[in-house]
């Protein structure tokens, strides 16, 4: 598949700076600084949708990462493939106005402006290669998979970073959602040190904002991590399935 720029439509344009002028100015003071200097690297504007082809440009320049055109969700055996091969599975497909504060799939808006900018960050590329070949390896294995989707979901998709004393955000999840990209940095949220073991833990949430937030003190911290990933997924497997029996 490849994305047909020439079909988007007027209002798919418009639908498209909405939310990202929208989004933009929410989060410009709240934005990790790798995500919003992505941004930047990317070439993303409020004036037209992303063109896939010129993003892959500039990311192959930048890390290596390009964009894999899928037609939505995709099972977890070929998303973590294609994340182990330095490919990031993302759909062409655009909300429409009626859908701009709900939706229920992620569609390109969520898969690019969320996720896209920090694939311009060496370290937490190799962070999240790493833990898609972890994944990919133990595939066929139901507990496995979902401790380490919960990992995905806890740092790639709702982590907090820790800048200057404050927090940060760089969970594409996060960042695509204007709701949460407020609450997670509200007095009401909980905030967690980065812990694999605890993270394996927390079964995730996709029908509210989330109960806790794990908080990084930097890339670096993931990158460290991935030495100790697999041995701790491991022990938490022999543990959990020894209390089940």
């Amino acid at each position: 598949m490849e994305q047909q720029y020439e079909k988007y439509t007027p209002e798919d344009h418009e639908v498209w700076s909405i939310l990202y002028s929208r989004q933009i100015e929410c989060i410009r003071d709240k934005a990790s600084r790798a995500y919003l200097n992505g941004i930047k690297k990317c070439g993303f504007e409020s004036s037209k949708v992303p063109n896939f082809n010129e993003v892959n440009q500039r990311l192959a320049a930048a890390t290596g990462w390009q964009i894999y055109v899928v037609p939505g969700l995709i099972d977890n055996q070929p998303f973590f493939k294609h994340l182990s091969k330095k490919e990031f599975p993302a759909t062409t497909w655009l909300r429409t106005k009626a859908q701009l504060d709900y939706l229920e799939e992620p569609d390109m808006f969520h898969d690019i402006f969320g996720h896209i900018p920090l694939l311009s960050e060496p370290k937490f590329c190799e962070y999240l290669r790493a833990i898609s070949k972890i994944t990919s390896k133990y595939i066929n294995d139901p507990l496995a998979v979902e401790y380490m989707a919960r990992l995905y979901w806890y740092t790639v998709e709702f982590g907090l970073i820790k800048e200057d004393q404050n927090i940060k955000i760089y969970g594409a999840g996060i960042l695509s959602s204007l709701g949460e990209s407020q609450f997670c940095l509200s007095e009401e949220a909980n905030y967690l040190p980065f812990n694999i073991a605890t993270i394996f833990s927390y079964p995730y949430i996709k029908d509210r904002f989330q109960d806790q937030y794990f908080v990084i003190d930097s890339y670096h911290e993931l990158f460290e991590s991935i030495d100790s990933i697999e041995s701790v997924l491991l022990d938490y497997l022999k543990l959990n399935r020894r209390i089940v029996a």
